[in-house]
Parts: C-alpha cells; sequence; structure tokens
C-alpha cells in the first residue's frame, strides 16, 4: 500500500490544493464538509490510483480506517450519483463516527465529486440541504447524477461502454455508473472508474458497496444488487434485516446490462460487489417541492439508517460463511439514528 499518500496531512492537502489552483487547464478538486473522526488512520485522494485525475474537478478524497488488526478490507462508496444523498450520509457518518477494530474500512463520500458542483438538473430548486449538528448548521450540496458537462465537455450522440460496446445515449457518457471497469484513456468520467477499478485490485478489497438511491415507486427502491458470484450473501442479508424489521428486495446483476459498478466489479476483481438503493422522494415521478430531509415517509435518517444496516448485514453474513468480516463501532444503531436523526451523529 502507498503508505505515504495513505498519511497524508491537512498541511500536505492544502498545499495540493493550492497547486491545481495555479493550473488553469485544470478545475480545482472540490473539497467537501467531511469531518474525519478518530478511527481515520490516513486520507488520500482516487488520483493516487490514476495520476492523471490529479487536479482533476473529479479527484477526491479517500478516507482509511485501519483497525491494524488482521480481517478483510471493505470498501464504501457514497455519491455515485450527488442527488442520491442517502448514501453520501451513510458513508460520511462512517468516516466521521467509526472506528475499525478488525480488518480495514476504505470510505469514499463523494465518488464523483463533479456531480456535486451544479446542482440536480430536474430538481435545481433544492440547490443545497442543511443539518443542525452539535457544532452548528452544516450545508451539502444536493447535486446532479452526471459528471458536470463543463468538466468533460459536450455530449455525442451516443456513448459506447468500454469495453462491452454497449450503446447508450449521450449523456450516459457522464454517469460514473455506466463507466466502470472503466478506461485508462477514456473521458473523465471513464477514467475517475477506472481509478475504482485500481483501488480494488492494489488496495485487495474484499467487499465493495455502491450506495444509490430511487425513486419510491421504483422496482429499484429499497433493493440489495449482488453480483451473481456473490448473490448468497445478500439473501442471507435480506433475511436478516427482515428480522429486524427493515423491508429490503434482492436481485442479481444484469446479464446484459453494462457499466454498473455491481457487475464490473465483480466480473473483473476479486471483491464480492452491491449496490444498495434506498427511496429517495426527490426521485419520485412528477415530484413538487419534494423534502430531501425530513419527508414524512422517507426521512434522510431511516434511508441512511438503512443503507448502514445493510452493509452490516451484508458483513455479517460473510462471516457467517467466511468466517470473517471488517468490523468497527462508533455508530448508531438503527433506531437510534432513526428516531434521534441524523444530527445527533455528525459531528
Amino acid at each position: 500500500m502507498r503508505r505515504m499518500s495513505r498519511t497524508v496531512c491537512a498541511v500536505f492537502a492544502a498545499a495540493l490544493v493550492m497547486a491545481v489552483a495555479v493550473a488553469p487547464a485544470l478545475a480545482e478538486p472540490i473539497i467537501h464538509d467531511v469531518r474525519p473522526g478518530y478511527g481515520v488512520t490516513g486520507i488520500g485522494w482516487i488520483s493516487d490510483y490514476h495520476a492523471p485525475l490529479r487536479g482533476s474537478a473529479v479527484d477526491t478524497r479517500v478516507y482509511y480506517l485501519d483497525s491494524k488488526v488482521e480481517g478483510p478490507t471493505t470498501l464504501v462508496l457514497g455519491g455515485t450519483h450527488s442527488n442520491e444523498i442517502a448514501g453520501i450520509m451513510a458513508a460520511t457518518l462512517l468516516v466521521e463516527r467509526a472506528v475499525v477494530t478488525t480488518g480495514r474500512l476504505i470510505v469514499v463520500p463523494y465518488a464523483n465529486a463533479s456531480g456535486a458542483s451544479y446542482a440536480d438538473t430536474y430538481h435545481p430548486e433544492i440547490g443545497y440541504y442543511s443539518l443542525t449538528t452539535e457544532s452548528g448548521v452544516r450545508v451539502f450540496r444536493y447535486g446532479d447524477r452526471l459528471t458536470n458537462p463543463e468538466h468533460q465537455g459536450p455530449d455525442a450522440d451516443k456513448y459506447i461502454h468500454y469495453p462491452s460496446g454497449q450503446e447508450f445515449p449521450g449523456y450516459e457518457a457522464r454517469n460514473l455508473d455506466r463507466a466502470h471497469p472503466g478506461k485508462a484513456d477514456g473521458n473523465l468520467t471513464q477514467q475517475l472508474a477506472y481509478a475504482y477499478h485500481q483501488l480494488l485490485l492494489e488496495e485487495k478489497v474484499d467487499v465493495a458497496f455502491d450506495l444509490h438511491e430511487a425513486g419510491p415507486t421504483s422496482r429499484l427502491a429499497n433493493m440489495v444488487v449482488a453480483n451473481p458470484k456473490n448473490i448468497d450473501f445478500a439473501v442471507m442479508a435480506v433475511v436478516d434485516l427482515e428480522m429486524q424489521g427493515i423491508v429490503m428486495n434482492v436481485e442479481h446483476s444484469s446479464d446484459s446490462f453494462h457499466g454498473l459498478s455491481h457487475r464490473e466489479w465483480g466480473d473483473t476483481t476479486p471483491a464480492a460487489s452491491y449496490l444498495i438503493e434506498t427511496p429517495n422522494p426527490a426521485q419520485a415521478p412528477n415530484a413538487i417541492n419534494p423534502d430531501v430531509v425530513n419527508d414524512k415517509v422517507n426521512p434522510l435518517s431511516r434511508r441512511t439508517a438503512t443503507h448502514l444496516a445493510t452493509i452490516d448485514a451484508v458483513l455479517n453474513a460473510h462471516e457467517l460463511l467466511d468466517g470473517k468480516r471488517t468490523r468497527w463501532v462508533g455508530l448508531p444503531s438503527y433506531e437510534e439514528l432513526v428516531s434521534d436523526g441524523l444530527e445527533e451523529y455528525l459531528r
């Protein structure tokens, strides 16, 4: 592991930001409000895994929580789509509160930071959302699901996925979840996907999660999607969650739909790969003035709690069948997070 880059301190991070700011051909990396807790043992950048991304708008912080106790390595990505904020909040809570006791946890709260640089195309009126924590009001961007066109350029008529050759509408060229496993010399979004693929390989990730949201009436709402090679773990997790009163469904990755994290990660790396979806009210068809934080049916606290509970249930299944899992302390229970709200646990 690249020990020096993993333990980069705030001084070096600030110096890097200053360095890229003077390069007019490059956009400056976007620094989001994520406050590392005592469990964080190192901070790096996704560009550590693909140098051409350094200084670009998709370069983003990678947080390492290493117990120094032998065990599996788990990866959690939030913010693949920046308008799917429960995943971002779940990843942020892991960074701010988790202390890993077995194995390693790698967390990226803003997997596509460029998407969080501009307002959601469908609900630009949201713009930002705020949470009042013990340290004051914290403001977060409600972004878009795609890389900012100002950072990648205009879309072609068609986007051809690499390496499958599958055709998509041109705008999907800016969708990180249509770009896996990436392309080293591809467009900006493909290069970002390539960097995550390299992270999985170089860090020998055992279990990987990509956290998403869908419309409340979508088939994908409250869903665990698993690569076929690890579908049994997902089934066990869903049964475990049902016993806790948390209703989730399960399906395996499509055989014919390419570019998705759970399909491509699982097919091209040793990692067991999963995608988790929770119901975001702003993604309901014809939603008017949706409240993405305090929705009465699907509040952000419940959606975030569902992501964290599902991750835990999947890892429990791995422990039951494999005899090992990444383990941590410091996070609230599902019930505590739902009843107390995110505000009580963010820093």
